[in-house]
């Protein structure tokens, strides 16, 4: 396995071969940005640096993407830093200062920690509050025909689909309808229904997505694979936010706003889902979980 790899451009790639030949040190080129995931995957580096005059914002975001995906440690020169945002440290090559982007979005007692308290505040919710959830169970029954729990595939950490859970809160569907994107006041969702939404109560099957690790209390929400298609085509580092597992609640979520579910609302609801992503901490989790119970308290859900 290789030390690292350095992505330059032309110019800086002549500036660094003379460097290195003044250092004495070996440059093989492997070749072009283009072929970078191949290269990537072939060399296993431990760390990549980018060094560019000219940048595209897009090609800078899909490289700390697919580096950040595959655990490897990317650094910038401090002219690029205002494309990305998040904690950095800075530290030098052979005296040109560099930018560390961090890949490792929480250190590992951190994630453990985070991982502990997502089972055991699971396991809570669902034991306590079983006879509850029982009583919603049974008036979704009685209020319409169809199965008490929805269940839907979803996009998980790493693109790995799961079958995410929730109390049904619409009618039973045609194949037709179910296609459709929910709307504000949507004629499909029923009597109980608008009751559990307002609240959230919805979501509570969920607490087993998260039990058994495709979820996470916290973090953004797990969407359709046909929208994570659709989007990662035209916004390629769209699956940066699939590098952490998605959640029930989210900074989005307690920053809501009434709106059209679709394919432009999700793309509105990213800027959240990085701003989470890039200042993830035990912290901001613990600050988003205290929201969302006042925002449960208050039924600010959308039915």
């Amino acid at each position: 396995r290789v030390k690292g790899i350095i992505l330059l451009d032309e110019a800086e790639l002549e500036k660094f071969k003379i460097l290195a030949k003044e250092k004495n040190i070996e440059t093989p080129a492997l070749g072009t940005i283009n072929q970078m995931v191949e290269i990537l995957k072939a060399t296993r580096p431990e760390e990549v640096i980018i060094s560019t005059d000219i940048y595209n914002h897009l090609q800078l975001m899909n490289i700390v993407a697919e580096c950040s995906e595959s655990g490897y440690k990317v650094n910038i020169e401090p002219d690029l830093y205002s494309i990305f945002t998040g904690q950095t440290r800075t530290q030098s090559l052979y005296g040109i200062p560099l930018i560390e982007i961090k890949t490792q979005l929480l250190k590992p007692w951190q994630e453990t920690i985070k991982r502990i308290f997502d089972i055991i505040f699971s396991f809570l919710v669902l034991i306590v509050g079983l006879p509850f959830w029982l009583l919603i169970a049974l008036l979704v029954k009685i209020d319409s025909p169809g199965a008490v729990i929805f269940k839907q595939s979803r996009v998980g950490k790493f693109g790995k689909e799961f079958l995410m859970y929730k109390f049904r809160s619409m009618r039973s569907a045609s194949k037709e309808e179910k296609e459709l994107w929910t709307s504000v006041n949507d004629v499909r969702v029923t009597r109980i229904g608008k009751f559990i939404r307002k609240t959230h109560l919805d979501e509570i099957p969920q607490f087993f997505n998260v039990l058994i690790g495709d979820m996470s209390v916290v973090g953004p929400r797990p969407e359709l694979v046909k929208v994570v298609e659709e989007i990662s085509k035209e916004i390629p580092y769209y699956k940066r936010r699939l590098i952490v597992r998605p959640g029930i609640t989210g900074w989005w979520q307690v920053k809501y706003q009434p709106y059209e579910y679709g394919v432009e609302e999700i793309k509105n609801r990213l800027k959240d889902d990085f701003y989470y992503i890039e200042n993830l901490s035990l912290q901001l989790d613990f600050e988003i979980i205290v929201r969302t119970v006042w925002c449960v308290i208050k039924g600010h859900g959308q039915a």
